[in-house]
C-alpha cells in the first residue's frame, strides 16, 4: 500500500491560514537545511493531492518557476512534473499540466489511490481536504511545519479530536519546527 504524507505549514496554535485565508504570516526565510529537508521528503512521491483553492496558486507558482528560462530550480520541476489530483466540485476543466480533476468522494478516491501501485503520495491542502483525510485516518505521516506565529483564529488543520504519535521533531534556524506525527490507529 502506498504511503500518504501531509506537508502543511501551520501556526503554533494550529491554523493553516488566517480567518480570511491569509498566508502572509508564513516564514519563508528558509535556509538550505530546511530546503533540503523538503526535497528529501518529496523524493519518494509520484502523486500530489490538492484542494481547488490551494491548487490555483500552487500549480501556477511552480509552473512559473519551472518555466523560467534562467531557472535551475529542480524542486520547481519536481512540483510541475509530478502528477496532481485536484479535488473540486466547482470546476470541471483545467488547463494545468499533469493535473486531473476529481469530484468524487474524497475518502473513497484516496483509498483507491493508496491501493494502486506506485510510490508515496503527498497532500498539501486545502483545509477541507486535509481535515477529511486526517479524520478518516488515511494520512500515514503528518509533516507539520510549525511557524513561529500565533494567529488566534483561522482555518484549522484539525477539525476534531485526533490522537497522534510523535515520530520525530526537528527545529530549523528560521524558527520553523517540523513535527512528524503518525496516527495512533486502533488495533
Amino acid at each position: 500500500m502506498r504511503k500518504l504524507k501531509l506537508q502543511v505549514q501551520m501556526s503554533i496554535d494550529g491554523y493553516m491560514a488566517g480567518p480570511n485565508d491569509e498566508m502572509d504570516w508564513l516564514e519563508w526565510n528558509w535556509d538550505d537545511e530546511l530546503k533540503n529537508y523538503v526535497t528529501r521528503i518529496t523524493e519518494t512521491i509520484d502523486c500530489i493531492l490538492l484542494g481547488r483553492k490551494l491548487a490555483e496558486g500552487f500549480i501556477n507558482t511552480w509552473a512559473t518557476r519551472a518555466e523560467d528560462p534562467d531557472s535551475t530550480d529542480s524542486f520547481a520541476h519536481k512540483m510541475q512534473d509530478t502528477p496532481k489530483i485536484v479535488f473540486t466540485r466547482s470546476i470541471y476543466k483545467a488547463d494545468w499540466q499533469n493535473t486531473t480533476l476529481e469530484s468524487g468522494d474524497i475518502v473513497e478516491e484516496v483509498v483507491k489511490l493508496k491501493n494502486q501501485e506506485g510510490r508515496d503520495i503527498m497532500v498539501y491542502g486545502g483545509g477541507t481536504l486535509v481535515r477529511t483525510l486526517i479524520e478518516a485516518s488515511l494520512i500515514d505521516e503528518l509533516h507539520l511545519f510549525v511557524n513561529p506565529t500565533a494567529l488566534g483564529c483561522g482555518m484549522p488543520v484539525f477539525g476534531s479530536f485526533q490522537k497522534m504519535k510523535l515520530l520525530t521533531s526537528r527545529p530549523f534556524d528560521c524558527g520553523i519546527v517540523v513535527l512528524i506525527y503518525g496516527p495512533q490507529r486502533k488495533s
